[in-house]
């Protein structure tokens, strides 16, 4: 049996495979993103070479409107960095479990995470400590994640022209991102980052080249960074007063 055989096999990623959930939501996200890039002005080819190397559709999504409005290469390079600076976050999550391999697998396996695979790993694997096949039902859930990402993706933009935009697709889109989002927010740090961000984007909404949504990041990792600061002396507090 080839290894690739024996990996499809494996129980580890098949489970790995089964537990990528919010599929229709990455769907309608990924379908989203690629008629977006193909009606905001990209070549074909340049739209699917977007699509299969950049593999981030919120960075995708907001370094769009930028090309189209001819905005400098280090303000489209910003917004990008900006918006997937929680990924530095997550990869000290991925750590316990992935740092032990070779550096070149680590690349190749951190390229393709998506934030649904930590959300998916952590609740079917709640422990920080490193555990045999997990690698294995990572790779299931990135493999998963990236088809039903890619697909959508790229049949957006063949079929860009077929698909009307009364469809509302952006809407169906952006309800898709608010319940990927959701899952994320799970205490108050959060909560309070997703707010600040909210309220940031709102108030810096008049910025040109879409700058707010740079704002509205700056905004959310401080909140965050803030919120983790307080509760943590909160804890120290409370565990000299006993």
């Amino acid at each position: 049996m080839t290894p690739l055989r024996a990996l499809l096999h494996d129980s580890h990623f098949r489970r790995g495979a089964r537990h990528a959930r919010f599929r229709p939501g990455i769907a309608a996200w990924g379908l989203v993103t690629g008629v977006a890039m193909a009606k905001s002005g990209l070549s074909l080819p340049l739209a699917v070479l977007m699509s299969l190397t950049v593999y981030a559709g919120s960075a995708q999504l907001a370094s769009l409107p930028l090309l189209a409005a001819g905005a400098p290469l280090w303000v489209i390079w910003a917004a990008a960095f900006c918006v997937n600076l929680r990924f530095v976050i997550f990869s000290a999550q991925w750590r316990v479990h992935l740092g032990h391999l070779p550096r070149g697998r680590r690349l190749a396996i951190g390229y393709l995470l998506a934030d649904l695979n930590l959300i998916a790993f952590q609740r079917a694997r709640p422990g920080a400590q490193r555990e045999d096949g997990q690698v294995r039902y990572i790779v299931g859930g990135i493999a998963t994640i990236w088809l039903c990402w890619q697909l959508p993706s790229l049949l957006g933009i063949f079929l860009s022209e077929a698909i009307p935009t009364q469809w509302g697709l952006g809407f169906a889109g952006t309800l898709a991102m608010l319940g990927l989002t959701y899952g994320l927010m799970h205490d108050r740090s959060t909560w309070t980052a997703a707010l600040v961000a909210g309220a940031a984007a709102v108030a810096a909404y008049a910025l040109p080249l879409k700058l707010n949504i740079v704002v509205a990041i700056a905004a959310a990792v401080a909140a965050g960074l803030l919120m983790e600061q307080a509760e943590r002396a909160g804890q120290k507090l409370k565990g000299g007063g006993a």
